[in-house]
């Protein structure tokens, strides 16, 4: 009679534990996604429950990864990213418990779109018609980003109507995701235009960089007082720094991006606990963007840098149990960036990164040299990765043979911990007769 009874129990818990085994993407159907104003207070709910956004842009990240480091969401620029389907890149967000801002990539008029052209207008929404109705019913799906940026160095203002169109068929289409559009900044005409013709979103976002820590005065400036998204912050931008005297941007290290990353987020982000329904750092994932180092928080070899950490800080509310060593600061021939560094072709330099570890870990440092990048994109746009002239490991101080050629060159250093985890910095000097 035992032996019966145990088995029954048994049989019961297998039962149980079969009957709460996550469904498949498929068996769980699209989950209802609101805005909502409760006592002044702008969040999105999921199945009626608050979800404040916790997350990073991750095209051609690892999903995993953002997931294991506390975050809930993270957005896309596009449907298919060009490596992986909409469909599969949802179902990986499923697989880790997170959810997405897919983002529908409309044309931009800085790339030549004409948006008083109706039918390329049209041929356009029944593009956007075709991907909607490929991924409106999965589970993973939080909402829908149409277009990026699509305001940077914009005349024409029909943009947003044809941006309101889409809306509006999204809507008509999919009634459980709501529908916004990414900003570069804020400003008083797009925020006027929108009151009266791009009344259909149900939120903006806004993408700002240093001048983040201003974003309240902007929104005050621009006369908007409704729900937003910040789905673009992180390091401070190429634009927004000053140049060597020979005009090339100085870039911050790891260290300094770790500490921009978590002040921004206390002043800017944290700060609207009523309007703004949470943030997407950028860029979980490696991108060329005036270098292989500046806005992604991860490498180009996968190790993890400083900004990681933070994010994990404001995820976790502690810091990971391992860290990025950090960088205290890298010199060339005992000087700073800002000295405008220049050296004769081939002559030896002395470089020194000031690192350390928070573990006590022993350190290895890697030194690479490249040409100043000068295939220069737009707003993001591709950038080709300039080449590599020195790859060599080493120590904390170096000595390096200049290049022979004259031109501007960057030195980079990367400080690694044996834990996948890095420090970075660079520092552009010239090399001329």
């Amino acid at each position: 009679m035992k032996f019966k009874i145990i088995v029954l129990l048994v049989s019961i818990v297998l039962l149980s534990c079969q009957s709460n085994k996550p469904k498949t993407a498929e068996e769980a159907g699209p989950k209802k996604v609101e805005v909502k104003n409760t006592n002044g207070i702008y969040r999105l709910y999921v199945n009626n429950k608050e979800f404040y956004i916790d997350g990073a842009g991750c095209e051609h990240g690892n999903i995993e990864s953002l997931a294991q480091h506390g975050a809930n969401s993270f957005r896309t620029w596009r449907t298919d990213n060009g490596q992986q389907t909409g469909k599969e890149v949802l179902d990986l967000a499923y697989e880790n418990g997170l959810m997405v801002m897919m983002g529908v990539d409309i044309q931009r008029e800085r790339h030549g779109f004409n948006y008083s052209n109706e039918e390329d207008v049209q041929k356009q929404l029944e593009f956007v018609k075709a991907e909607v109705n490929k991924y409106k019913d999965h589970p993973a799906l939080l909402a829908w980003g149409i277009g990026n940026e699509l305001n940077l160095r914009s005349t024409n203002m029909k943009v947003w109507d044809a941006v309101n169109e889409i809306s509006e068929m999204i809507h008509s289409i999919d009634p459980n995701h709501p529908t916004t559009t990414m900003l570069a900044g804020i400003g008083k005409n797009e925020v006027d235009y929108f009151a009266t013709n791009c009344t259909d979103l149900d939120f903006i976002c806004i993408q700002m960089y240093a001048d983040i820590e201003n974003l309240q005065t902007r929104l005050a400036d621009a006369g908007y007082n409704g729900p937003y998204v910040v789905t673009e912050w992180g390091a401070t931008g190429h634009w927004e720094v000053p140049p060597t005297a020979w005009g090339a941007p100085v870039e911050q290290t790891s260290q300094e991006k770790q500490n921009s990353f978590l002040h921004r987020y206390e002043v800017a982000i944290k700060a609207d606990s009523t309007r703004c329904m949470g943030s997407y750092a950028f860029l979980w994932g490696q991108k060329q963007e005036r270098t292989p180092t500046w806005y992604g928080m991860i490498l180009e070899n996968g190790q993890t840098t400083e900004t990681v950490d933070a994010m994990y800080k404001i995820w976790n509310g502690k810091w990971p149990e391992n860290r990025c060593p950090t960088l205290d600061s890298l010199r060339i021939n005992g000087k700073k960036i800002y000295d405008n560094v220049t050296v004769k072709p081939g002559e030896e330099i002395e470089a020194f990164a000031a690192a350390r570890d928070y573990e006590n870990e022993a350190l290895t440092y890697r030194w690479e040299i490249m040409p100043e990048s000068t295939d220069l994109g737009d707003g993001g746009d591709f950038e080709s990765r300039p080449e590599t002239l020195l790859n060599k490991l080493g120590d904390a101080k170096m000595h390096i043979t200049a290049p022979q050629n004259v031109g501007a060159y960057r030195l980079f250093v990367y400080v690694n911990d044996g834990h996948n985890h890095s420090a970075t910095a660079n520092f552009p000097f010239l090399v001329k007769n």
